[in-house]
Parts: C-alpha cells; sequence; structure tokens
C-alpha cells in the first residue's frame, strides 16, 4: 500500500486546479509574453521553401475560457502573432452557417470572423510575415463547413489574402498571406492539412504517461531535419486527459522541449512547425533560431 503513495499523489497532482500565473523560459500562463518578435520571417531568404522553415506553433490557439481541460493559452491571438507564433490551430462549431470557436463542450466567446481580422491586422502591419492556419470543425458533425468558411474570408477578410494553392511556397511568396491548412472537406482552400508529416500523440491519461508522450516528441523532432524537406513537418508538444490536464502536461513537456533545444550545439537545420500549450516569449525564440543559415 504504501508504495503506491508517490504515484497517487503523483496522478492527483495532475488534476490539481491551482491557477497562480507562472512566467518562465519554457512555459507562460501570464496574460502578456515577457518580449515580442512581430517580424521575426523577415530574416528568412524569399527563396526558402516554407517547408524548410522552423516555427513555433499554437494548439488550440483560441482555448483561453472553459477551465483547466479547455484552457490551452492566455495570451489573445494577437498577442501570440506578436510573440512569434506563426501556425495556428482553430476549432470551428459549425450551425446554421455560424462558426463560433469551441475547445470540445466550451465555447471561447468568439466566432471565425474575429480570428480572420486579427491575422488580417497582423499581416497588414507586418507584410513580411505569413500565417498558417489549421482549420477543424469542433462540437459539431456537419462535415460542411467549407461554405461557411468561404463566408467568412468574404465578410471579415478578402480572397487575395489565401494561398491559393496545394503546394508549399517559398518564403517570398508566403508573405503577407494566410495559408489555410484545410482539415475538412471542400474544393481547395489552401494546403491539405494532412500533407503534412504530423506528430500529435495528444493523449497522456496521467502523468504516469508523460515519458511515451516525450518519446513521441523527441522522435519526431529527430527525423525532421533529416525528413523530406519538400513536406512540412508539425510536431504537437501538446497534450491532456482525464489525470492530466493541459497546463499539467504543458509544464512538464515544455521544460524537456526547452532542455532538448537548448543542448542542440547546431541550430542550422529545421525543426518545421513546433506547437505548444502555453508557450513562452523564450522557447518562442529558441524555435525560431533553428534556421539554415
Amino acid at each position: 500500500m504504501y508504495k503506491l503513495i508517490p504515484q497517487l499523489m503523483v496522478l492527483l497532482g495532475a488534476i490539481g486546479f491551482s491557477r497562480g500565473a507562472i512566467q518562465r523560459p519554457d512555459y507562460d500562463d501570464t496574460p502578456i509574453p515577457e518580449f515580442l518578435n512581430p517580424f521575426w520571417m523577415a530574416g528568412i531568404p524569399d527563396d526558402r521553401p516554407l517547408s524548410e522553415v522552423t516555427m513555433p506553433g499554437s494548439h488550440n490557439t483560441m482555448a483561453l475560457y472553459g477551465g483547466v481541460y479547455a484552457e490551452c493559452q492566455t495570451w489573445s491571438l494577437a498577442s501570440q502573432l506578436r510573440a512569434g507564433v506563426r501556425f495556428l490551430d482553430v476549432r470551428v462549431r459549425h450551425v446554421n452557417g455560424n462558426l463560433t470557436i469551441h475547445h470540445g463542450v466550451s465555447y471561447q466567446r468568439a466566432h471565425f470572423g474575429h480570428v480572420l481580422e486579427a491575422v488580417v491586422d497582423f499581416l497588414h502591419e507586418n507584410p513580411t510575415e505569413t500565417v498558417l492556419m489549421r482549420v477543424k470543425e469542433e462540437f459539431s458533425e456537419t462535415n460542411n463547413i467549407y461554405g461557411a468558411v468561404v463566408d467568412y474570408i468574404h465578410r471579415y477578410a478578402y480572397w487575395d489574402l489565401l494561398w491559393h494553392s496545394r503546394l508549399v511556397p517559398t518564403m517570398g511568396k508566403a508573405r503577407g498571406k494566410l495559408i489555410i491548412l484545410q482539415n475538412f472537406t471542400g474544393p481547395d482552400l489552401g494546403m491539405r492539412y494532412n500533407s503534412l508529416d504530423i506528430a500529435d500523440d495528444w493523449k497522456v491519461p496521467t502523468l504516469l504517461h508523460l515519458r511515451e508522450k516525450w518519446q513521441s516528441v523527441y522522435k519526431h523532432l529527430e527525423a525532421a531535419p533529416s525528413g523530406n524537406m519538400a513536406q512540412i513537418f508539425l510536431t504537437y508538444i501538446s497534450g491532456a486527459g482525464v489525470f492530466a490536464h493541459p497546463r499539467a502536461v504543458a509544464q512538464r513537456i515544455n521544460l524537456k522541449l526547452y532542455e532538448y533545444l537548448r543542448d542542440k550545439p547546431d541550430r542550422n537545420h529545421r525543426f518545421g512547425i513546433i506547437c505548444l500549450d502555453f508557450p513562452a516569449a523564450p522557447i518562442i525564440q529558441m524555435i525560431i533560431d533553428f534556421q539554415f543559415k
């Protein structure tokens, strides 16, 4: 019985509901980034394929509300973009042509138009940048969001903002563009999400399963530098489960990522997109530093 006590304490810690804000180099659940990096892509050569660029991303980008099991970020979308995030993971609920933002059952006090407006504003202010956005249906099962997505683009953005091709653009062609990574059926709006090389082992039942989660992340990150250079790699650092909410996982896995990147002697290669819950400005900068010179 006494041998089980340490493991039980770990499990109880995983479902703790403390909400004290933390700002570390690897993890930040405060409202404001420690510092900003709004135009880092200006330093990427125009002829560099986007598949060879390393960039930070945010998992469930708009999940700011709903309690510890729903919340994955604390920075606003505008703050995430200004901090250097260039991959957005956007989940929309489809009801009668309306696209509200959800994380599971949790409504995130926004709709898809708010997301598009923030991206438009950011790209107008920073035309050297590009934004990649996964769009996926969540908490509805219509499997028919294409028309609503197009309608929102016309209402809250404009058609020429989009990269209209399945092909991976160069940095020069991508500047000022929103690249939709289409995770729904219908004619092409941009690239197909499933064309990426993706590691998303998000199920972490308890904190006792963090080793398996990190091994999945580690394996994919190690494969990226020598993987297909014509294909975008996407590694999700995030994870959650009944006994391991997103904050609890991020506080531990983000640190593992920070130590992994810090100890890499050579930053002259690509990792692709590294997608986090509760990223901090220093780890965002560290990810950005891994570029071909």
